[in-house]
């Protein structure tokens, strides 16, 4: 049989035909998608004798992952996992071409006679003609496409040991896919005695900074919590602001305090996380009216390292209570000096700072676990109609309002999604293959691969085994009021899927902007790097 994805060409056809599909996370071509990489790896001939190895799995919200199953013998233990995600963004950034983003080729085509919109650095690799763009071109179709062509590959006997085939929903927004993979993982090892060597993903070559010449091989992924801070302050009318404390001035105070401190960044073997910047700030008023907000959220995002969740924590109050130090001297200072100062005693603004799990349990004590239970109930009625973040912030609010007579408050809570940091730098196998890959790239084809440990794009191979126990991490469960309650991980399981991970993909810019392309000469690479990462993997000890 003539294979269908042996080339340069093949693949980008493929990968054009991927990019087609508009499966932006949630919306219903998410799970066409899905479908579309059964039937297509169901027309070969290996899957239509082993139908029961190619697999759609339910993910519990209606959507689905995939999993193909090669074995090279029976008998054959040694597996390497390709981990792909097929989900992409939305594509209000294209503007006006919006309707284009989805066929690459047409897209391609038309900035070439639009070239003066475009900046520089973009318009420098149009004019080389190797590159593709549209949405999901880079993040991460071509890592899927280069995917399939492996397992074809497989099919035909290509490596000394298993590859199986794990492609993946909504990595984009809560990794849903992923975290519901990963017991499945385990029972697939169980069924078909299989031994995982390593988790090869193969997302794109992220740039460190604004242009980054370097190529990067990777050998871990970088960890993300959403830390946010509900601000409850004293309510009063906007013709008496002395009366109260307004709750958007705490929350403005406490995001100049985070956004881009850089005291929150790590370091590690000169990689160096990226500073905390802030995803979310309003105030909780249900309508307009003349009173002042009293209550206001402010949420972050906040790149992991090697830090624990206690010593986030720990940093994240120290600067709460500094913010809530400023609005105090603030406060003080414009009130002293309002002209009728002398005739009103302002109110006190002694703000105490508390974790949720504090304010959890003095709700406990305060007013019981029935009303506690009446409030989840309440909120989380509609739990599919509501966004993560939302039903936490309201979850949070409810609860501060139950025991406002704490306020003036900061809480610390936590929203999902939560991405672990994983790195497999030290791991013998991931170190003689990276040694080995790097070599042979520039032996073979003249490019210099730089080793780097966590790969800063925020991926699914954070749920790839546990840097740290699942014990150390109660304190970010206590504070995270949706665990368990619509959204959790395998922790358990992924003590037990403790398994190696490397990243190797093609090159690509802009991800998540209108620019966003592939260089499709990187296919081609690709096509050769590859297959010597995978059997290296299989046969390294």
């Amino acid at each position: 049989m003539e294979k269908k994805w042996a080339t340069k060409e093949q693949l980008t056809d493929l990968l054009c035909d991927l990019v087609r599909i508009p499966s932006i996370t949630g919306s219903e071509a998410e799970i066409e998608l899905a479908e579309f990489l059964v039937e297509q790896l169901r027309n070969l001939p290996y899957f239509q004798k082993h139908r029961d190895h190619l697999q759609l799995f339910p993910t519990g919200d209606g959507r689905y992952f995939v999993t193909a199953l090669v074995k090279k013998k029976e008998q054959t233990k040694k597996t390497v996992i390709l981990l792909s995600h097929f989900d992409v963004v939305d594509v209000e950034d294209y503007g006006v071409r919006k309707d284009m983003a989805f066929d690459a080729r047409k897209l391609t085509d038309l900035l070439y006679t639009h070239k003066e919109e475009l900046p520089e650095e973009v318009k420098q690799d149009l004019d080389t003609g190797n590159w593709l763009f549209g949405r999901g071109t880079m993040d991460m179709k071509a890592g899927l496409a280069l995917h399939i062509a492996m397992v074809e590959q497989a099919c035909e006997g290509k490596f000394d040991g298993n590859v199986l085939l794990l492609s993946v929903p909504d990595e984009e927004v809560n990794s849903a896919g992923m975290r519901a993979a990963v017991p499945v993982l385990l029972e697939l090892a169980k069924r078909h005695h299989l031994e995982y060597k390593a988790v090869l993903n193969s997302e794109p070559m992220f740039t460190r900074y604004p242009g980054d010449p370097n190529k990067y091989i990777y050998t871990g992924s970088i960890g993300k919590i959403l830390p946010g801070f509900l601000c409850y302050g004293k309510e009063t009318h906007v013709g008496e602001p002395f009366s109260g404390l307004n709750a958007n001035y705490m929350a403005s105070l406490l995001t100049s305090e985070l956004e881009l401190n850089t005291d929150f960044c790590e370091v590690t073997e000169g990689e160096t996380s990226p500073p905390p910047t802030n995803l979310l700030q309003k105030d909780l008023k249900k309508e307009y009216s003349v009173q002042i907000p009293h209550r206001a959220v402010t949420l972050f995002n906040l790149f992991l390292l090697e830090k624990s969740v206690d010593e986030v924590i720990r940093k994240l109050l120290e600067t709460a209570e500094t913010a809530a130090q400023r609005v105090k001297r603030s406060y003080e200072k414009q009130a002293a000096q309002f002209p009728a100062s002398g005739c009103f005693a302002p109110p006190d603004v002694e703000i105490r700072v508390l974790t949720y799990e504090e304010l959890m349990a003095y709700a406990l004590t305060t007013h019981g676990q029935e009303e506690i239970e009446r409030i989840e109930r309440s909120v989380l009625a509609d739990r599919r109609a509501k966004d993560d973040r939302e039903a936490t912030i309201e979850l949070v609010d409810e609860l501060a309002i139950l025991c406002k007579e704490l306020a003036p408050m900061i809480v610390l809570f936590f929203a999902p999604p939560y991405y672990p940091a994983v790195c497999s730098g030290t791991s013998p196998l991931i170190q003689r293959v990276v040694s080995d890959m790097i070599s042979y790239a520039r032996t073979r084809h003249g490019i210099t691969l730089k080793k780097q440990n966590y790969f800063g794009g925020i991926s699914d191979l954070s749920y790839v085994g546990l840097q740290a126990s699942a014990e150390s991490r109660s304190r970010l469960v206590a504070n995270m009021p949706l665990w368990n309650r619509g959204y959790s991980i395998p922790l358990e399981e992924l003590e037990l899927f403790d398994v190696p991970v490397i990243n190797l993909g093609p090159l690509g810019r802009d991800a998540h902007q209108w620019t966003e392309r592939l260089n499709v000469d990187s296919l081609g690479t690709l096509m050769d790097l590859l297959p010597v990462c995978i059997q290296k993997l299989l046969t390294t000890e």
